[in-house]
This record gives structure tokens, sequence and C-alpha cells, in this order.
């Protein structure tokens, strides 16, 4: 009798009563989530939300990803009973040391892993057991691995969603801005002081001849993004040179509804999990090796990226504001704005900045999905946790990035980012977004076929009372 309870039941010897409410649970919460997706996409069509459905449909392909991943480690269960490594091979490159007896040599140790394996009831464990091998890993270590993937996915998903939330909340802020200069441009000269005393109000960003040394500008826009990173100011005058370089002969252009719109478009991009983003995986988890501490050090790498975003945001702002008290401005109507250019990000591209915030998202939430996934799986004393000195730093950074990725840094990204040489997929609707890509020969994205998104859509003057429009990825 003993011999029979030690091994677990298989499927065999499972009764049916267990295995149809088991199934039932399963298919009903899944059945569950696909109608609840379903009707938050028709919820996005019926607001004409498009920019949102299409990162809805992005996010069911993560996690049909997810469900793929999944499949292939449960398949591949069976065949870690023919994965077998010499026993040296798995002593190196561990998370958590093992402990073993002061008195015991590493061969005595061995001798001893080798017997415990041996009497196991894992089939795959007593196969290379019986080789004078181990297994290259086994099936808790792959289902660990299995939750953790899991766990992180869903991490990222809501750390997008939260920053997107948050940074649009800060966002609509401004709305009252819009508006404020709306009911200015009902009269001619209320619009004109109004630009004017924000052009002042800019122009002193600039500050005084010391600002202009490179140390110091940066020093200023570094502590900028803290206080005040966006100020209306800041907002009048960028707009105007936004109008001014991309729509003249519109100067009532809703530049609020366009930046949300636009921000939509990036959320659709964020939300997703690249290559590039599972390489990192890879090499963090090739990475936690015990005594290296990486993950107490990677923590900082969030951090880090973050601040250095924010502070060239706002030294761009300064730039411009540089300019501006240099003389080096354009007109409009007889008022001096500023000239929106790809010269003043990285590499000369807006979008890149994107792509590090996505980073940035990634890498925090990975943070506190390993955090979570150590405490679901081993407890707070497991070895990988290390000391709590360690612990409570990278909470309280993750917090931080969350915090002001959110309130600062995301804001302030919608707003600077668009004073590139040309202007984001959000200017447009959807139907005229389409209309416009058709009219070229490109295809248009539909609700059944979303096609990759156009970076840009720039439209140049060209005399006599002529137009170009140019689509570019």
């Amino acid at each position: 009798m003993m011999e029979e309870s030690a091994e677990p039941p298989s499927f065999e010897y499972t009764p049916t009563w267990v295995v149809a409410v088991f199934c039932s649970v399963i298919v009903l919460l899944s059945l569950l989530a696909e109608r609840g997706l379903h009707k938050l996409g028709l919820f996005f069509k019926r607001k004409d939300l498009e920019a949102l459905f299409e990162a809805l449909q992005k996010l069911k392909e993560e996690l049909m990803l997810l469900g793929f991943i999944s499949l292939l480690l449960t398949v591949s269960q069976g065949l870690t009973k023919y994965m077998c490594i010499p026993h040296h091979l798995a002593t190196i490159m561990l998370p958590c040391k093992k402990r073993r007896s002061e008195e015991e040599t590493p061969a005595q140790h061995a001798t001893t892993m080798m017997r415990r394996l041996l009497t196991t009831h894992d089939k795959s464990i007593q196969n290379c057991a019986s080789k004078g091998k181990v297994p290259m890993m086994s099936l808790e270590a792959l289902h660990q691995l299995h939750i953790f993937i899991f766990i992180m996915a869903l991490a990222h998903v809501i750390f997008c969603v939260t920053t997107m939330l948050l940074g649009g909340a800060r966002i609509r802020q401004w709305r009252k801005w819009e508006q404020s200069i709306k009911r200015a441009s009902q009269e001619h000269e209320g619009h004109h002081r109004l630009h004017i005393r924000h052009l002042q109000s800019f122009k002193e960003r600039a500050g005084r001849y010391w600002r202009r040394f490179t140390v110091i500008s940066w020093l200023a826009a570094f502590f900028k993004q803290f206080h005040g990173s966006v100020t209306k100011s800041d907002y009048v005058v960028l707009r105007s040179g936004f109008i001014n370089a991309h729509c003249p002969s519109n100067p009532n252009f809703d530049f609020h509804k366009y930046m949300l719109r636009t921000l939509e478009h990036d959320f659709r991009r964020i939300v997703g999990i690249s290559w590039y983003l599972w390489v990192f995986v890879v090499a963090f988890l090739l990475l936690n090796i015990s005594g290296w501490h990486s993950y107490f050090w990677l923590s900082f790498l969030p951090l880090i990226l973050l601040l250095v975003v924010g502070t060239k945001l706002e030294h761009i702002i300064t730039e411009l504001a540089q300019e501006f008290a240099e003389g080096n401005t354009t007109s409009s109507g007889g008022e001096a704005v500023i000239r929106p250019s790809d010269e003043l990000f990285w590499f000369r591209s807006p979008k890149l900045v994107l792509y590090i915030i996505h980073f940035i998202l990634f890498q925090n939430s990975f943070e506190i999905a390993f955090f979570v996934w150590i405490m679901y799986t081993y407890g707070a004393r497991s070895c990988i946790m290390e000391r709590l000195s360690f612990t409570i730093p990278r909470l309280v950074m993750g917090a931080v990035v969350q915090v002001l990725c959110s309130y600062s840094t995301f804001p302030l990204y919608a707003l600077v980012t668009q004073m590139g040489s040309s202007f984001k997929e959000g200017m447009f609707n959807h139907v005229l977004h389409n209309t416009l890509l058709h009219w070229a020969g490109k295809p248009a994205t539909s609700a059944h076929s979303i096609t990759e998104p156009f970076e840009s859509i720039t439209i140049s003057q060209t005399p006599p009372n002529s137009s170009t429009i140019q689509l570019s990825h």
C-alpha cells in the first residue's frame, strides 16, 4: 500500500469528476477572458478609438505567443528525461550556492546527490542518474520557469497600462491651456498679447549668460524634470512652433487632441514585448549568478535611463529657448516662433525616445515580476532574494521609476517629441489617415487586417500653390 500511494496517480487513476471540474473551470475562465477582450474591442470601435483597438490586437498577439511558449514548455517536459549533463556542469553558474557538510569533499558530495537522485520518483532524474549524470532541467524547475514567464508578461502589460492611464490623465490637465488659447484667439489682440507674454516667459528659461555653459545647462535640465517639468509657457510656445511648421493655414489646430491621438498610437507599440526585450530576459537569467548581485545592480538601470531621458527632453526645451533668445526663430503672422527639427534628438530620431521608454517600462516591470515570482515560489527567505538591505531599495526604485515616468517623463515625451521635423501618425483621424494611405497606394489598416503603421507623414509646401505629401516608414 505504501508503494502504491508513494507515487502520484496518473490520469488513468484520477476520478472523472475531478477531471471534469478542472476542465470546466479552465474553459469557463478562458471564455470569460476571451469575451471580455472582445467586448473591450467593440467598445473601442464604438468610441472610434482605432489606435487603442490596434493595441488590443497587439495584446492578443502577445497572449497567443505566451500560449505557444506555454505549450512548448508543457510538451518539452516529456523530453527532459533524455536531456542529461555531467554533474560538474550542473554545479557552475548557480543562482544559489549548494550547501554541503564541511567534512564532505566535492566527490563525496556528488556521490551523496546521486544516491538521492536514484531514490526519487521523477523518471527523468532516475534515467539520468542511472547514467551517472543529472537532468539538464528538472520538471520542477521547468514548471517554475513557466510561472515566471506568465507573471513577467502580466506585469509588463499592467505597468504599460498604468503608465498610459496616469500619463494620459496628466496630459489631459493641459486641456485648459488649449481652451484658453482658443478663447484668446477669438480676439486678435488678445491672442497676440497671450503669445508675447508666454514668449517672454519662455525666453527666461534660457537663463543668463552662465546658463549657456553646457554643464550648467544640463544640470538645470536634470533638476527641472522633478518639479514643473512642463509649464503653460512651454506648451503655448511649442504648440505655436508645431502649428507654424506643419499646419500654418490652420492656427486653431487642436494640438492637445492631436497629442492624445499620438499617445494612443505609441501605446500600441509599447504594450508588446519585442525580440530585443526577450534577449534581455535571457541575458539576465544567464547572469543571475550567486555572489554577483546582478538583480540588485540591474535595478538601477531603469532609473538611470529614465533620468537621462527626462534630462534630454528638458534640455531640448532649453535649447529651443536659447535659440529664441539668440534670435534664431521664424515668424508667423508677425509673431516669432521656434523651429522644430530632428537635429534636437539623439541620432536625429525622435522615435528613439519611445524605444528607450519601452525598455524602461519593461525592465521595471521585469524587476517587480521577478520579485513577485520569488516570493510566490520560494518565499522571502530565498537565497535569490538576498538580504533585506538589497530588497527594499529595489522595491523603492521600482515605485519611483513608475511614478516619475507616469507624471513627468511620459508627458514630457508626448510634448517634446512633437518638435521633430515631421508630425506623427495621429495627425489625422482614422478615416482620413486610411484615405491618404489609399491615395498614396499603401494598404490601409482595418479591424481585420492590421499592417505595420507609418512612422510619419510629412507635408511640404512647394510653389506655386501645390503641396507634397510624403508617407515614410
